[in-house]
């Protein structure tokens, strides 16, 4: 498939983008800045992926609409069944919506979503999911960066702000840290280069989306940010976590059970969906950008975790299905955990 399709997309996606650009008539901007904007002018547009979660994205738009330096606020509903469609439809100022006829996952919204920024003008796309709330002057912080290409806050816990959300690998070696006291320590000029964690308040340069394109749409959830993120790295983009600018985020629970007698850690979800998902693309993820050494490894891992850690002759059956299907480009195996 060639670096999991995206540097294919990526050249289709920016020669029809500039074939676009080449058409539009001379005259005004057409993207007007009515709003604040940041003092660079960079035109910085909010994008933000919904899926049956009305009350979350409420709060979420309530912050956003108070946030300066935001040109646009472009809302991409995932076929939503609970009336979010509907309430969408009758918002107005900076706030945009499309509801998409069916649920293409995450993925699928961001891949929209950042086409539609970048149509719309962005000079730089803030990309989240709704179940995330940044801080009052999060965006602030972030745009005091100006030497970066994909770059986000922390992500702590709402309800222990003094906790990650999502813990972070330092760069450098296999230190993974979960405290943000710890974070801090770690961080040099205020951030730590070389991580991010999208797409939960993270920015992206409309020259990095040229240049490497949109998110996979077809992996639907789990995998599909890494992806972008290895993406972006190999082709040299300079990333990083901005320490002070966080965004507040409800707990996951953990994201790794002890196996190995300890040693190591596995992602396991009680969810058949995203299981399913992750390992299909955590597979393709780590063929086409770590090689298949770290792919086979990660099948043993995953065929010992369901044998030995938490016995599941289901779960292996699954895994060894999913991992099946990614590899013969089947994207729509997923479909039948959709409830």
């Amino acid at each position: 498939m060639g670096r999991c399709g995206g540097l294919d997309d990526a050249r289709r996606w920016r020669a029809s983008l500039l074939d676009h650009r080449a058409s539009k008539p001379p005259g005004p901007d057409p993207f007007p800045k009515v709003y604040a904007v940041p003092p660079d002018d960079r035109r910085v547009i909010a994008v933000v992926v919904t899926f049956n979660r009305l009350g979350l994205l409420r709060t979420l738009l309530e912050r956003l609409e108070q946030v300066p330096g935001l040109a646009e606020v472009l809302v991409v509903d995932n076929a939503s069944t609970d009336g979010t469609g509907e309430w969408l439809a009758g918002v107005g100022g900076r706030i945009s919506a499309r509801t998409l006829t069916e649920n293409g996952g995450g993925a699928r919204g961001f891949h929209d979503g950042l086409e539609w920024a970048v149509e719309r003008g962005a000079d730089l796309v803030w990309l989240m999911d709704d179940d995330g709330l940044p801080d009052p002057d999060c965006l602030s912080r972030l745009l005091e960066e100006h030497d970066l290409d994909f770059w986000g806050p922390l992500v702590v816990d709402q309800a222990d702000l003094d906790r990650l959300v999502f813990p972070i690998r330092l760069p450098g070696g296999t230190r993974v840290v979960h405290e943000l006291a710890d974070v801090r320590r770690a961080a040099t000029a205020g951030r730590i280069d070389g991580i991010v964690i999208p797409f939960n308040g993270v920015l992206v340069t409309r020259e990095l989306v040229e240049r490497i394109g949109l998110p996979r749409a077809d992996y639907f959830i789990w995998g599909d940010d890494h992806e972008y993120r290895l993406r972006a790295e190999a082709a040299g983009a300079r990333i990083a976590t901005v320490v002070d600018a966080q965004v507040r985020h409800p707990a996951v629970g953990s994201l790794g059970s002890p196996m190995m007698f300890g040693r190591t850690t596995y992602n396991h979800s009680p969810s058949d969906l995203k299981h399913y998902c992750m390992a299909r693309n955590n597979l393709l993820n780590l063929r086409e950008y770590r090689g298949w050494p770290h792919a086979l490894a990660f099948v043993a891992k995953t065929v010992w975790f369901y044998t030995f850690t938490r016995p599941s002759p289901h779960r292996t059956a699954m895994s060894l299905r999913a991992m099946y299907d990614g590899l013969r480009g089947d994207f729509t195996g997923h479909r039948r955990y959709l409830k």
